[in-house]
């Protein structure tokens, strides 16, 4: 059984693991990031891969080579990380770096959401057919299309969903950028001003908003309107068979899905609701970067 290895890379905590071509994770260490400095954030990521070893009886000789997603703009010909809002590695040569590292000839670099994209329509059945679509809302918004068995890229920043401008507050009058607006520190920050709590985290007002504290309703109840509202504009634009989403805000609280169904379904007319039978939460959570970096290393699409 062939084995590579997944690299996870983001400006919280850096993921690796030994990833079967089945898409197993045979072994898998986390260390948190250092985006103090280039050199030192990349420290980090050998430290992590070399855990994954140092926990396992295999070695670096039994890898068929590595795959890293990286937030932001990626070089993939070229190997470069281009820019990051959250790590210090802009025009950083990460693929020629890790090929030196651990002497693998075979890497491939990408976005991060691309890669948990990559794993996303493996385990949904890499249907060569469809138009899959997943989206993660997290501490950013951001979504990758994979359509009938390729990515579709546009010039190279496709996928962006948490650039389109949504409209905001109580009576829909202000312009703010999804992501600005409904992304996990957009929603504390939400909360803390309504609520004028000052110590509330995301998972708080979630936690809250389960137990049915009335107060935090109406803020899930315009964080979801928003997310409708970007969602109608991939329904829109690209009639996907699927949407798969993932990231820490909605894996960790399925049932908000049933909640963007219902105000999703209130933008759409008749032909387009074929979409809300598809839509899923993923089922390998926060593990889908490893595993579709690591998959990579096997196909390229």
């Amino acid at each position: 059984m062939k084995k590579a290895i997944g690299i996870d890379i983001g400006g919280t905590k850096i993921a690796a693991g030994i990833i079967s071509e089945t898409g197993e994770i045979l072994n898998r260490a986390e260390e948190n990031s250092d985006p103090s400095d280039r050199e030192k954030m990349f420290k980090k990521v050998i430290d992590t891969v070399e855990r994954v070893f140092t926990e396992s009886s295999l070695s670096i000789d039994d890898m068929e080579g590595l795959g890293v997603g990286i937030p932001g703009k990626v070089d993939r010909e070229k190997g470069i990380a281009v820019f990051q809002n959250n790590l210090p590695w802009a025009q950083f040569p990460i693929k020629e770096r890790l090929q030196d590292q651990f002497g693998l000839k075979r890497a491939v670099i990408d976005n991060d959401v691309y890669m948990a994209a990559f794993a996303e329509w493996k385990a949904a059945g890499a249907n060569s057919k469809e138009t899959l679509v997943y989206v993660t809302i997290s501490t950013g918004i951001s979504c990758a299309i994979v359509n009938q068995g390729t990515f579709y890229r546009g010039a190279g920043f496709g996928g962006e969903l948490g650039l389109i401008p949504v409209l905001t507050g109580a009576k829909g009058t202000k312009w703010e950028r999804l992501e600005t607006a409904a992304a996990g520190p957009a929603i504390e920050k939400l909360a803390r001003r309504n609520l004028q709590e000052e110590s509330l985290s995301a998972k708080d007002i979630f936690e809250h908003y389960k137990s049915g504290a009335f107060e935090y309703q109406s803020i899930i109840d315009e964080v979801t309107n928003l997310w409708a509202q970007g969602l109608y504009s991939i329904s829109c634009l690209l009639d996907p068979h699927r949407v798969v989403f993932g990231g820490s805000v909605i894996a960790n609280n399925p049932s908000l899905l049933e909640i963007i169904k219902e105000k999703l379904e209130s933008f759409q007319i008749s032909e387009q609701k074929h979409l809300l039978r598809n839509m899923t939460i993923s089922t390998i959570r926060q593990d889908n970067g490893v595993i579709g970096a690591g998959l990579r290393v096997f196909e390229e699409i």
